[in-house]
């Protein structure tokens, strides 16, 4: 017997999770649950986090948790459950399984199969956000390599495992070169690792583009948080239904499986949600603690039910479902069909699944950094460029010379466009002429002068070589 934690949620979250242990128990899984709360009442409570102390030390100790979903607060400076379980506990991967039920499930996609592996921890999701001046918000996108390696073998074992045939990257890295353009990197790195699987990157919008247009051309993808947050979503919903799609949130030690869809409050207590999400999580629970018979006697008695057409309100449709049915009576359907397989949906087989090996990380030699320079962010209400150069320049030394402005990543001195727009935001950039490398010094120096001027500085960003390469990025534009 496994131990496992378990949430029952908020709004839908307790019938759903009924519903879905009532068939774990049915088809026979060594499970043993501890239960816990989170969530709303968690909140209201005035516990910030939705989580109290000792149901942290529960699903720590269990290391697998199966959890429904969740209300949080309007307002009040709650933080997101789901944002902070992944990052405490390290759960990098979110794999987000989507496939076509057709033609039980209405879609315009009869033969898409895909799964979308997403880095869980990083990118923007790091939550670093600041207002710097008055017109100007700041959110820092933080992409690391061991983040980058981890998710990218993941993406390629996974695919191994499942017996999938090719892994596709989305990113943005001919805008962000540096944060995506490490990403990319490390998947053409790792990619000839596993010489049985095929390999390819897309530039993000036009990969999302074919994604809708045409998802049977993919078959796993792996991409940074944001991307993976809003495409999988997508992807869910262009096969069928959001509300069809489990989720599973990996790390080295701990686990957690859920449904992607919210609590949906004004469903709750009517015997009418739709199970399936919760119960997909569930099926990707049971494969990482090895009990895959038993999750593939349920998936396939989940096909077999959705084949019969015995559907909740949610994919009723008329002339394709043949019963409509609660909550409650959508689990024992599913119970009653353990050990049948479907026969025009595709049975599965789990032979052999399991949670993945992956290799430990292993840090690089340090790269040798060389100190060029200094971006210092102004906050400064005027509109002429020029001027501000003048104002800035008295604030540079011989050892480094300013030599550009920008206004929102585009070049507005020197050479700028009387057209560019600016706000009130600027980046004066200091940079040694000889690209030879100076000591930190240097910056105090121009922050001295500039608090001497009153010059109102609000961040500045050291500009490094690594290994004799410069590691920033340079203004947009001329």
């Amino acid at each position: 017997m496994t131990r496992i934690t378990v949430a029952k949620g908020d709004g839908i979250g307790p019938e759903i999770m009924n519903a879905t242990l009532a068939i774990l128990q049915a088809a026979g899984a060594q499970l043993e649950v501890d239960e816990i709360q989170v969530g709303e009442q968690v909140y209201l409570a005035g516990n910030m986090s939705g989580i109290s102390s000792e149901s942290w030390d529960i699903i720590r100790r269990n290391k697998v948790f199966l959890k429904a979903p969740i209300t949080t607060p309007q307002g009040g400076g709650y933080k997101s459950l789901n944002v902070t379980i992944r990052k405490m506990l390290g759960l990098y991967a979110n794999i987000r399984p989507c496939m076509s039920l057709h033609p039980f499930v209405k879609t315009k996609h009869p033969g898409m199969d895909l799964v979308i592996v997403r880095e869980n921890e990083e990118d923007l999701y790091a939550g670093i956000e600041h207002q710097q001046t008055d017109e100007v918000m700041q959110c820092l996108k933080l992409i690391s390599r061991p983040g980058c390696e981890k998710i990218v073998h993941y993406a390629f074992a996974y695919a191994r495992q499942y017996k999938r045939q090719k892994i596709t990257c989305f990113t943005k890295d001919n805008i962000m070169k540096q944060t995506d353009g490490l990403f990319h990197r490390v998947f053409d790195e790792i990619a000839p690792a596993y010489p049985d699987l095929q390999n390819e990157h897309w530039i993000v919008d036009i990969g999302a583009a074919k994604l809708a247009d045409t998802p049977e051309a993919f078959d796993v993808i792996v991409m940074p948080n944001l991307y993976g947050d809003i495409l999988s979503d997508v992807a869910a919903q262009i096969a069928g239904s959001v509300g069809l799609a489990g989720s599973a949130n990996i790390g080295e030690e701990c686990a957690m499986f859920e449904a992607i869809h919210g609590s949906a409050p004004r469903r709750a207590g009517q015997n009418l949600a739709n199970p399936s999400g919760l119960l997909q999580g569930a099926i990707m629970m049971l494969n990482h603690l090895g009990q895959t018979e038993v999750a593939q006697r349920v998936q396939n008695a989940w096909l077999k039910t959705i084949e019969d057409g015995v559907h909740t309100y949610d994919i009723y449709k008329e002339g394709i479902s043949q019963q409509k049915v609660g909550t409650s009576e959508f689990a024992q359907a599913v119970i009653a069909r353990l050990g049948r397989q479907p026969v025009t949906l595709k049975a599965v087989s789990y032979a052999g699944s399991k949670a993945l090996e992956l290799p430990a990380y292993q840090r690089k030699p340090a790269a040798s950094k060389d100190l060029l320079g200094v971006d210092v962010f102004v906050h400064w209400p005027g509109s002429d460029p020029n001027e501000l150069a003048s104002l800035v320049s008295q604030i540079s030394t011989p050892e480094l010379p300013l030599s550009m402005i920008t206004n929102r990543g585009i070049k507005v001195w020197p050479n700028g466009f009387r057209e560019t727009f600016c706000t009130d935001h600027w980046r004066c950039r200091f940079l040694t002429e000889a690209n030879e490398p100076i000591d930190k010094q240097g910056i105090v120096q121009i922050l001295s002068k500039a608090a001497e001027l009153t010059i109102d500085t609000v961040k500045t960003e050291n500009l490094y070589a690594f290994d004799g390469k410069r590691a920033f990025s340079m203004g947009q534009g001329q």
